[in-house]
């Protein structure tokens, strides 16, 4: 491939939002290389070592170093790559240009937000875990930096409003094309499922971490953390469904096998994504089993899109393998493109969310859930879901985003191939060790390498699972050699050879499709959505606001 060295090629002309979206992307990125720091010391605990000694007095003890993981990882860097991907591939789509003022505030709302959030934490004066329950109590520069860094996504919320709106106006009657409809949806359940997020730290942890209030409700409190915090692992996974369905078959030689199926699918997600969190809290008190049955349905109805999901890609990829020239029952499987990276990271991060999904039928039963809900179970199954699922659809993401973006050849293309590899067998090896040391009672966030002798019948699991931390650090190493090789660079591409983003065509497209016709009526739908979160959360949270119980805060490490 010819290369140039062109240090004043301007790579974002004609396109200034490309510009914003690196920076949205990288700055992910940096987001988990940080936390991604902390995987192995995370890893190493639950194999009955500690390094975090080690760290003293960067960091002060493993919860510090537990927050930053969880913080980091989970928080930043999958919104930052929500805002990346899902207003950019719309823009190009419908070939329009997002408001690039709103689309830099909404860069720098990100960037303060979280330099706010840093300090704290860094500090060890914001040790309260990634889910920050009261009346554990941060400083209130990690809440208010927190509050910047979400609301930077409403900013995004907008943008895509406004890319869609603007196209409706120029197409009255025609359906909104399939990548800006799964971007809108994804972005319309994050504004209903991050309201209790925002209610808990705008209107409690952040005047109380002032002293202007005296305390908190705990239960109150946990409850408007998981009205957000399960629909939120629904916001990390559409982007990552959204490379699936829109980019994947392209890569792998083939096209969509239907695109009503994905809407609808994405449509499902708007509607039952969001209440669901009571599943959360089967054992606290203050919330009858008639709502946490409630909310267990609900749950179960979540699994409902992830399973048409399987189906449609699966078709799509063998549709595409046979393409290929695949023979057999199964031969089309070993046809796809396996040694191209963009495809390999989605698809691997396909095949773990099967083992992952399954967890999450246990996690959603009240009598397995009694099992296994402290414990590294939920670890395991958060990793296989988060940290495999997304993380490798961002990866492969990645590998074309990043040329597209600044006109830079990939870098070390047998590098990142490998990292995906590893990536996959280090995750899935943490995957089955913690759910097998969490069913033998091992507990979740909590410092087991002091007291790892009280389970020596965990003992294997937990060697694999310091082995998994290893070969997942090597992994990085291998991806973030290659992302920020290719980004820092000085050789481009000339411009007739700058990868295009490879959107897919469809087999079934929505022209006279009535499913597509129904999905379309966005805002019928999400109507029905907030009638079903007041259905599901009105009353429970009506009792919980009208009978407080707050408590002072308290700091353990």
């Amino acid at each position: 491939m010819a290369v140039r060295t062109l240090s004043n090629v301007d790579a974002y002309a004609g396109y200034p939002e490309k510009k914003v979206t690196l920076y949205m992307l990288m700055l992910g990125f940096f987001a988990l290389l940080l936390g991604t720091l902390f995987g192995p010391l995370q890893a190493l605990n639950y194999g009955g070592i500690d390094a975090y000694p080690l760290l003293k007095p960067l960091v002060q003890s493993y919860y510090q170093g537990l927050t930053l993981h969880g913080v980091l990882n989970a928080i930043i860097f999958t919104q930052l790559f929500a805002q990346a991907l899902l207003v950019y591939l719309p823009a190009r789509e419908l070939r329009m240009r997002p408001n690039m003022t709103l689309a830099w505030i909404s860069w720098w709302m990100a960037f303060i937000g979280l330099g706010i959030a840093a300090i704290p934490l860094w500090g060890n004066a914001a040790t309260v875990l990634y889910t920050f329950y009261p009346p554990l109590k941060g400083h209130w520069a990690f809440y208010v930096g927190a509050a910047i860094f979400v609301l930077s996504s409403y900013v995004s919320i907008y943008l895509v409003l406004d890319l869609w709106r603007r196209w409706k106006r120029a197409n009255p009657g025609k359906i909104t094309p399939l990548v800006t409809y799964l971007s809108l949806t994804h972005w319309l359940m994050w504004f209903l499922a991050s309201l209790g997020l925002v209610v808990e730290v705008a209107v409690f942890l952040i005047p109380w971490s002032l002293g202007l209030i005296e305390g908190v409700d705990p239960l109150l409190s946990r409850t408007l953390f998981w009205y957000t915090g399960h629909p939120i692992v629904y916001f990390w996974l559409l982007p990552a469904y959204v490379v699936a369905y829109t980019i994947l078959p392209k890569v792998a030689g083939g096209k969509l096998i239907s695109d009503p199926l994905a809407r609808l699918a994405f449509l499902l997600f708007l509607l039952f994504s969001i209440p669901v969190g009571f599943h959360h809290q089967f054992t606290d008190p203050g919330i009858s089993p008639g709502w946490k049955f409630l909310h267990t349905v609900l749950t179960l109805m979540v699994a409902v899109p992830s399973l048409m999901t399987a189906f449609t890609l699966a078709a799509s990829l063998e549709r595409a393998g046979r393409a290929r020239g695949g023979k057999g029952l199964l031969g089309w499987i070993r046809a796809l493109p396996w040694g191209n990276p963009v495809f390999l990271g989605p698809t691997l991060g396909l095949i773990s969310f099967i083992p992952g999904g399954a967890g999450g039928f246990v996690n959603a039963s009240f009598p397995l859930n009694q099992v296994i809900h402290n414990t590294t179970w939920i670890v395991g199954h958060f990793h296989l879901q988060v940290a495999t699922m997304v993380t490798m659809s961002a990866m492969g993401a990645a590998f074309f985003l990043i040329p597209h973006l600044t006109r830079k050849p990939l870098v070390g293309i047998g590098y990142a191939r490998a990292s995906q590899w590893l990536w996959f067998i280090g995750m899935n090896l943490m995957g089955f060790a913690l759910h097998w040391m969490g069913y033998l009672g091992v507990p979740r966030r909590a410092h087991i390498s002091e007291v790892a002798s009280q389970y020596q019948g965990a003992a294997p699991f937990m060697a694999l699972n310091a082995i998994s931390g290893v070969i997942l650090f090597v992994a990085a190493g291998f991806f973030f050699y290659v992302i920020f090789a290719t980004a820092l660079q000085n050789r481009r591409l000339p411009e007739a050879q700058t990868p295009e983003i490879p959107f897919t065509e469809v087999v079934s497209g929505p022209e006279g499709n009535r499913i597509a016709q129904l999905t379309d009526r966005v805002g019928f739908w999400f109507a029905v959505a907030v009638i079903l979160i007041v259905v599901a959360y009105g009353l429970p949270l009506i009792q919980m606001f009208t009978s407080l119980n707050p408590v002072p805060g308290m700091r353990l490490w």
